[in-house]
C-alpha cells in the first residue's frame, strides 16, 4: 500500500469508522483513540494489508480495539453519559424511544451489538459483516436475528413500564 492509497483510504472510511466506534462506545474520546490506533496499525501494516480488503481490515481491527478497551476498563456494557438530569419537560416521544433503544443496545452481547451495528447503522452486507468478524454468512444471520429478536422484546418490556 502506497502513501496515497492510505491517505484515499482514511479520507474514505475515518467518519464511518467513528461512527461506528461511536455507537459502540457512547464516548467521543474513546471512539476517536480507536479510529486513531486503527489508522496508526494500518499504517504499521500496509505492506501485509491490500488496499481491496483494507475496510474489512479496519473495522475488524476496531472491533478487537473496542473489545479490548472494554475489559481493559473493566467495563461489561458501554458507558453512558449521566452527567446531568434531563428536564421531563423536555422530553419528546423520539428522545425517550431514542433511549430506550440504545439501552437496549447496551444489554446486547458484544458480538451481536457489533453485527446489529455494522448491518443497521453502517449498511454492510452479511458477507462484509462475517469477513470482518471472522464469522460465515450464516451466523451472521442467525447472531442479527438474536439480536434484533432481544432488542424488540426489550423494546416491548420497556415501553409497558412507561
Amino acid at each position: 500500500m502506497t502513501r496515497k492509497e492510505y491517505n484515499i483510504i482514511v479520507t474514505d472510511f475515518s467518519s464511518r469508522l467513528f461512527g461506528y466506534a461511536l455507537k459502540y462506545l457512547k464516548n467521543t474520546e474513546d471512539a476517536n483513540d480507536i479510529v486513531q490506533d486503527v489508522f496508526e496499525k494500518l499504517w504499521k501494516n500496509r505492506k501485509k494489508v491490500e488496499v481491496e480488503k483494507a475496510k474489512a481490515w479496519l473495522f475488524t481491527c476496531a472491533h478487537n480495539g473496542m473489545l479490548n478497551m472494554i475489559k481493559k476498563n473493566s467495563r461489561i456494557s458501554y458507558r453512558e453519559n449521566n452527567t446531568s438530569e434531563p428536564n421531563e419537560n423536555c422530553h419528546t416521544a423520539s428522545f425517550e424511544m431514542k433511549e430506550l433503544i440504545d439501552k437496549s443496545l447496551g444489554l446486547l452481547p458484544p458480538l451481536q451489538k457489533s453485527i446489529l451495528l455494522l448491518r443497521d447503522l453502517e449498511g454492510y452486507n452479511y458477507k462484509e459483516i462475517g469477513e470482518i468478524l471472522n464469522l460465515s454468512e450464516a451466523q451472521v444471520k442467525v447472531y442479527l436475528f438474536r439480536a434484533r429478536n432481544k432488542i424488540k422484546k426489550q423494546l416491548k418490556d420497556l415501553t409497558l413500564i412507561i
